[in-house]
């Protein structure tokens, strides 16, 4: 990959030293925003006036020699379902349009804590269904490799954030894939924790079981560092897990076991894109792992569970957009609740969320909820079982993050034609294992991603991994 800018670390050094200002680092990035966003779109809301003053005010504990936090002066993007006290969250949508959260996110209030600071709120698609940052209610977001192309999604504008450098580090909500295929087409590193890992709590809901808070970056000390900071046991959100696994700490692949999911590179996925993966396989076995073949056989019913179950659990938690707590409503004071109530949803919801809204209550209507929400569970837990049995043999298992390149704005016109881009990333969220998006390269100009999986709690064995592999030049 060759040389990056500075790390993280490198950068909070240098400010603790008082080598260069926090502020002027800070009103660089703010400026570059104002200069490259016109065109990429990726920020709903800059936080200009609050950064500058944070910014300030860790210059002057810095000339008084005071300590500074581990992302102190490091300019962060937040995606806009995850809630900062005093800044809108939309999650894009123009139901919540004029919600401001009184409170922080507990990943807000730990990247906070270590003096991170927040440069505003980014665009996703509506309630982050969709993998373009297409359905958003306030325009699309842009490739910055290729502004005719879409970022991907949901997390489109805290990837792009990244890729053009407007922001370091980023963080996005992953629930079919949304944090891995933005940062698969914007070449970026993108990580989904393992289910419990990080928490939930001031993260605007779509589908409780499946999604996770997860890191952006542009190398992978920053990624960890991240990850590390807001991770752990938080006891607001009941899926918090308290206590994670041992995992791989050596940089080393020798004696790695690395499997390659073979169902991942048939049908579907583009020849230049598998043969990239594949060739990053090989570079890893050249440092040292092992690779062999992989077989999920139940792979062919995870995008259709994957699809019931989200669908479902999003019918349920967008029931409280309701124009009469917070957010939009079309007939503010109406005598007919009901009225008032269906028009505000008909008029606010985007087509994509009133879709599954509409087959997530069907799925779980009478008459058909074991027909296909019951059958969606029993193919979750099979999968789960065989990923389980997949790790017994494999320390790692490795595919493409997405089957296809970046397409371009306007290309994804069906609902299947959308869906299908999840193909390869929504097993990790239905069986709750971690999940990174590795950049290998380029096909036509436009991004490839390698999707690596480890066995939960094991995202340590994939910083490992992806830390071997940007190291090779």
């Amino acid at each position: 990959m060759g040389r990056l800018s500075p790390s993280a670390s490198e950068i909070v050094h240098r400010i603790a030293k008082q080598e260069i200002s926090c502020e002027e680092r800070v009103a660089s990035r703010i400026e570059r925003i104002a200069r490259m966003d016109r065109d990429i779109h990726a920020f709903l809301h800059v936080a200009k006036d609050d950064a500058i003053l944070r910014a300030r005010e860790i210059d002057r504990r810095a000339k008084r020699g005071e300590k500074i936090g581990r992302l102190a002066g490091i300019g962060i993007a937040v995606k806009d379902n995850i809630c900062v006290r005093g800044m809108p969250a939309t999650c894009g949508s123009k139901v919540l349009e004029g919600f401001v959260p009184p409170y922080d996110a507990t990943v807000v209030e730990r990247v906070r804590a270590q003096d991170g600071i927040v440069l505003g709120k980014t665009n996703m698609d509506e309630f982050a269904m969709g993998n373009t940052t297409q359905s958003s209610a306030f325009g699309p977001t842009r490739n910055p490799w290729d502004l005719e192309r879409v970022p991907g999604g949901s997390s489109g504008g805290s990837a792009a954030a990244v890729a053009g450098s407007m922001a370091t580090l980023a963080l996005g909500s992953d629930t079919g894939g949304s944090v891995r295929c933005p940062a698969s087409f914007c070449s970026i590193l993108g990580l989904k924790p393992t289910y419990g890992a990080v928490s939930r709590y001031g993260l605007i809901p779509y589908a409780n079981s499946l999604e996770q808070v997860g890191p952006m970056a542009r190398r992978v000390e920053d990624l960890a560092l991240l990850h590390g900071i807001i991770s752990g046991h938080d006891p607001r959100d009941s899926t918090s897990a308290r206590h994670g696994k041992a995992a791989r700490t050596s940089t080393s692949m020798k004696g790695l076991r690395i499997g390659v999911i073979k169902d991942f590179f048939g049908e579907g996925t583009q020849e230049a894109v598998g043969r990239l993966v594949l060739d990053a396989g090989g570079e890893l076995e050249g440092l040292g792992a092992t690779v062999g073949e992989a077989r999920i056989e139940s792979l062919g019913y995870a995008l259709a569970a994957y699809y019931i179950v989200a669908m479902a659990e999003a019918s349920s938690n967008l029931s409280r957009y309701d124009g009469v707590r917070y957010g939009a409503s079309i007939e503010k004071g109406s005598a007919d609740w009901n009225e008032a109530f269906a028009r505000t949803r008909t008029e606010c919801f985007g087509t994509e969320v009133k879709r599954r809204i509409l087959l997530g209550t069907f799925v779980l209507s009478a008459g058909y909820y074991e027909a296909y929400y019951l059958k969606a569970e029993k193919a979750r837990a099979l999968l789960g079982q065989e990923f389980g049995k997949a790790f017994r043999k494999f320390d790692v298992l490795m595919a493409p993050t997405m089957p296809v390149l970046p397409p371009k704005i306007g290309e994804v016109v069906t609902p299947l034609q959308d869906y299908m881009i999840d193909v390869n990333t929504v097993p990790a969220n239905l069986v709750g294992i971690p999940s990174l998006s590795v950049p290998v390269g380029f096909a036509s100009g436009l991004p490839v991603g390698m999707q690596l999986m480890a066995p939960h709690f094991g995202e340590e064995t994939l910083f490992a991994v992806a830390a071997s592999y940007e190291a090779r030049v």
